[in-house]
């Protein structure tokens, strides 16, 4: 994905059925924000280095459906930060629950997902350190430490409501809605449409709102088509969406699916 001011984010992941027991899937993701010019308080303008910074998530999953309308599921995540000579990690946890066929009505189904809940993260390393000179002693200077400040990781709950019309037995369209309740920013809206034609062609739009966020929120509406095919191996899934952002590039986001 293009996200903003040259800013790429990439993400791979495999899934596995584990006989009827369930399925498992690891992932890894990055975020690639290129090389940023290295600062001093003594050099404001540049010491002439660049820093590559390094923002991963690797995850494991593991999700079973424990009955004809129940799924629920479990990611366990290690972040890994680093900027320069100061890095941070710490662990997180989502948790999810899908329930189908809501009041006997085929099509309709809400989730859950409770995501980021974890160890606080805080960075260290030799970057911290600084020379200082005490005054009211006679002794050189030496070498302190700055202690950094702890950070919670951004937690946030989102519910989710979806039904599906079937309106032939060649198109279906699905309509969607999520609350996102954010611990560290304005709640978010987010509505989405898809249309399918014979489980092989997506059409998709979508918007995402924050009523209570200040008038500098960035995201708009989202649009982003779909094909779906047979291969010799298996299925093969191809999207591409965009979506308008303000005072930046639209975002693009490619994506394809093997499944063997």
């Amino acid at each position: 994905m293009t996200y903003i001011a040259d800013i790429n984010v990439e993400y791979l992941a495999v899934a596995l059925k584990l006989s009827s027991f369930g399925y498992f899937g690891i992932s890894i993701k990055s975020l690639d924000v290129g090389d940023i010019k290295i600062t001093t308080e003594d050099q404001p303008d540049g010491t002439g280095e660049v820093t590559s910074p390094t923002f991963m998530i690797v995850g494991g999953s593991f999700s079973r459906q424990v009955s004809d309308r129940i799924s629920v599921g479990l990611s366990v995540n290690y972040i890994y930060e680093k900027m320069a000579r100061v890095s941070a990690s710490g662990i997180a946890f989502n948790l999810g629950v899908q329930y189908n066929g809501i009041g006997g009505i085929d099509g309709l189904s809400v989730g859950a997902v409770l995501k980021n809940i974890g160890s606080s993260i805080k960075f260290d390393g030799t970057g911290l350190l600084r020379e200082a000179s005490i005054n009211d002693v006679l002794r050189s200077s030496s070498t302190v430490k700055i202690e950094s400040a702890s950070s919670n990781l951004p937690s946030t709950i989102e519910v989710g409501l979806g039904y599906v019309a079937r309106i032939s037995d060649v198109n279906d369209i699905l309509f969607v809605s999520t609350f996102q309740n954010n611990d560290y920013s304005a709640d978010e809206y987010k509505f989405g449409v898809e249309y399918t034609y014979k489980k092989s062609l997506f059409v998709r739009g979508g918007m995402m709102i924050s009523p209570k966020a200040s008038s500098e929120y960035l995201f708009g509406p989202s649009i982003g088509i779909g094909l779906n095919y047979d291969a010799t191996f298996g299925r093969i899934y191809v999207d591409y969406s965009y979506r308008t952002v303000k005072y930046f590039s639209g975002n693009h986001i490619f994506s394809i699916i093997l499944k063997f």
